[in-house]
């Protein structure tokens, strides 16, 4: 995988266990181009296949997220055109990413900026940070999940006036409405992100994945639903080898030597 400067997705791997991905185009804002938005997919359905990496951190530039969609490469289509562009394909690798991932956002996450945070399991917003859905005041709406994991994330009442308005939210703001994970110095937004990963990557990869996987699925189903689902999924964590080391060093009071088996 390139990862050359000029590249417009740069992937690097700071800690064991870690991929960092950057967007990367600075001279648009890390707009979503259709190009970047292949280059995710591509890259997320590469790293969800790869054992070595157990959590994956997105991040823009200091200044920025991403800003939206690339208004480029609409301005000018049909709706056929954009049915074809098959959007939601692309973004389903990021979406159906088995492994934890968290964003760092620092600046604005705008329109598919805004909607790209969301796939993340964690967001780390740093004080500058600010999330809208402005798709309205060009005469379009969210379509990449803007209005229904907005509305799952913060409740009816906020999602509505975001996107009815199109104005965006400080990070406090986001932190209050529960859509971001944590609230921290701009300057402390990747020490934050990736030590954050780094201790989820030490954990049990499998487990971890369970959790991801329960937790998702059971957010909209009926709670006896959801219920079943985490026994089954808690009962057979026991059949894994990292389960029986992880009680074993716990008795032993040593640290576990974790393997994803």
């Amino acid at each position: 995988m390139p990862t050359c400067p000029d590249d417009i997705l740069i992937l690097e791997h700071p800690s064991e266990g870690v991929a960092l991905l950057r967007l990367n185009r600075p001279d648009a804002a890390n707009a979503l181009s259709p190009a970047l938005q292949k280059r995710l997919a591509d890259t997320f359905t590469t790293l969800a296949d790869e054992p070595s990496v157990r959590c994956i951190v997105i991040a823009g530039s200091d200044k920025v997220f991403a800003a939206g969609g690339d208004i480029d490469s609409m301005a000018g289509v049909g709706p056929i055109d954009i049915v074809l562009r098959r959007t939601e394909r692309l973004w389903a690798p990021i979406r159906d990413c088995p492994k934890p991932v968290i964003a760092a956002v620092r600046g604005p996450a705008f329109g598919g900026g805004c909607e790209l945070a969301m796939l993340a399991d964690i967001i780390v917003a740093g004080e500058s940070a600010r999330f809208a859905q402005p798709e309205i005041r060009i005469g379009i709406m969210p379509g990449i999940g803007g209005t229904q994991r907005l509305v799952r994330a913060v409740g009816k009442a906020k999602a509505m006036r975001m996107a009815l308005s199109g104005a965006p939210i400080t990070a406090q703001e986001a932190w209050i409405a529960g859509l971001v994970s944590e609230v921290v110095a701009d300057d402390k937004v990747m020490e934050s992100a990736l030590q954050l990963a780094a201790r989820i990557a030490a954990m049990p990869p499998l487990a971890a994945e369970q959790i991801k996987e329960v937790i998702l699925a059971g957010m909209d189903a009926p709670l006896d639903a959801a219920l079943a689902l985490e026994r089954r999924a808690c009962a057979l964590l026991f059949a894994s080898r990292d389960q029986k080391e992880g009680m074993q060093a716990f008795l032993e009071k040593r640290p576990p030597r974790f393997e994803g088996r």
